[in-house]
């Protein structure tokens, strides 16, 4: 094996599927069911590591309590421990998949994002039942792999509550979750960036509210799972489904009113970050547009006075050349292109 060949081995190992299978594919040349089949696989991974470290987390504090009430509470505690294990999971895995499928994890979340248009149907209805499998088998092998009965993470009624208290709490509970995807994550903004942080803590905070009386599911492939595998569905596991549901078309509904309304013109500048950066945007703004100053050679640019465009037209320039030499020519795309397909 000569020089070359040892070359040849070392870069094939920073590149996708170690280059066996060749480099991967120009986004452009990406076919729809390509697209749908890799969102569907982060869709499912990212649902299956959200609730398994959830329910792992959940049984444990169930667990290690003396005594447990309904959906393992005994105490506060064990609130803001539970609160804590779905809202932190969320946040990693919604951080960490989002640019694969979008990382919803949550039927209700997906119907949200369809009714709003921030999600083609199509790609809702392929993501809704890899959602509730990855639930079933999170609950699977959660139940195997540490001792406890799976059933004490399920999602239950506290006494003295009734289905129709269930079901309109579930309601208003994921609907303020739903709302949170779309302001922070559908609506693009200066703060899209950390929208897992507030979507995190949007479930916490739901957690924190609902788990003694619910159990706070807000979302049917949380509750379907650990019913499957557990093998008990309560008579009421209806307002498991029904609930959040109602809640992602209240949630969706209030955000095509201030939508139809222009919200933005009623408190404007929210996403201003001010000095330097404010003034800049306005000078993109009243230059030429894209197509014109993409058109313009370096020297044109010059004499207009435009060196900003120009030394960043040859900064990205350099930068695809670099990035190009580090894939070893290769092209890495990404699967999450659109504002439909990303948080």
């Amino acid at each position: 094996m000569g020089p070359q060949d040892d070359q040849r081995k070392k870069h094939s190992m920073d590149q996708p599927m170690f280059g066996i299978l060749g480099a991967p594919k120009d986004p452009a040349s990406m076919s729809a069911m390509r697209g749908h089949f890799v969102a569907a696989s982060g869709e499912f991974v990212g649902t299956f590591m959200f609730l398994l470290f959830a329910f792992l987390g959940h049984q444990m504090s169930v667990s290690t309590a003396p005594d447990f009430g309904p959906n393992g509470v005994n105490s506060n505690q064990t609130v803001i421990y539970i609160a804590t294990s779905y809202g932190a999971s969320l946040l990693v895995t919604v951080w960490t998949m989002y640019r694969i499928s979008g990382g919803l994890f949550n039927p209700a979340v997906t119907l949200g994002l369809v009714i709003t248009g921030a999600l083609p149907p199509v790609r809702g209805a392929i993501l809704f039942p890899v959602q509730i499998i990855a639930g079933m088998c999170a609950a699977g092998i959660a139940s195997v792999i540490i001792p406890g009965d799976i059933k004490n993470v399920q999602t239950t009624l506290t006494p003295g509550m009734n289905s129709a208290q269930g079901v309109f709490l579930e309601m208003f509970l994921t609907a303020q979750l739903v709302f949170t995807v779309l302001m922070l994550a559908a609506e693009k903004s200066k703060d899209t960036f950390i929208a897992p942080i507030g979507i995190g803590l949007s479930l916490f905070v739901a957690e924190v509210a609902g788990v003694f009386y619910t159990g706070a599911s807000l979302n049917p492939a949380r509750s379907f799972g650990p019913c499957v595998v557990g093998r008990n569905f309560q008579t009421y596991h209806w307002i498991y489904w029904i609930g959040p549901f109602l809640g992602a078309l209240i949630a969706a509904g209030y955000y095509h009113f201030v939508k139809y309304l222009n919200y933005e013109e009623a408190n404007p500048g929210q996403d201003s970050a001010g000095g330097q950066f404010d003034r800049e945007v306005e000078e993109q703004a009243s230059s030429p547009s894209p197509v014109d100053r993409n058109s313009m050679n370096m020297d044109e640019m010059m004499e207009r006075g435009d060196s900003n465009t120009a030394n960043s037209n040859i900064g990205r320039s350099r930068s695809r050349g670099q990035r190009g030499q580090a894939n070893g020519g290769g092209y890495h795309p990404g699967y999450a292109t659109t504002g439909a397909n990303r948080l």
